[in-house]
């Protein structure tokens, strides 16, 4: 009777580790959403998007247009719209008018940029050229509930960096 040996196992094989990696792949895109869209409160979550889809598409839209966009900050009324050069005094005013709203719930604490420059007051504004960058700034915002976020917004990346907490140029 011959018996049959098998060879002992001293690892996993190439085909186990990619199953294991795409099953976290997987369970990681599900998961990591959900928790984001439960830690901030709705009007959170809507001032975040804009400031972060706009910002991007700015950078993106002032190239391809070769056009000068501003994003505008207004401290006071709460609200942020974007005009770009070629528009009329009446369009300005109206697109002013128009713009985004900040919800109650939501407080613009200030606007940064380099050199220790900060707006808590007015008007602020955050160019972006026609050769795809802009200028650096970090809009400041915090909820009722305290939370504070933070929205840098990098010269030369198209994605906004967002840190869930009061960070600026120093530090």
């Amino acid at each position: 009777m011959e018996w049959i040996r098998f060879r002992q196992s001293k690892g996993f094989t190439f085909i186990e580790l990619i199953v294991v990696i795409s099953l976290i792949s997987i369970i990681l895109f599900v998961s990591v959403p959900r928790f984001y869209n439960e830690t901030l409160p709705d009007n959170t979550k809507k001032v975040s998007r804009w400031i972060m889809v706009t910002s991007q598409s700015l950078k993106e839209k002032a190239f391809c247009d070769q056009k000068l966009y501003t994003m505008h900050v207004d401290m006071e009324s709460k609200r942020l719209w974007v005009t770009d050069g070629s528009m009329s005094e009446e369009e300005v005013l109206k697109s002013g008018q128009t713009g985004f709203m900040i919800p109650d719930d939501v407080e613009l604490i200030d606007v940064e940029f380099p050199g220790n420059n900060k707006i808590i007051s007015g008007l602020a504004d955050i160019c972006f050229y026609t050769d795809g960058h802009s200028d650096m700034a970090v809009i400041h915002v915090e909820d009722d509930d305290n939370n504070r976020l933070s929205f840098f917004i990098e010269p030369f990346l198209s994605k906004v960096k967002l840190y869930e907490e009061y960070s600026g140029f120093e530090g």
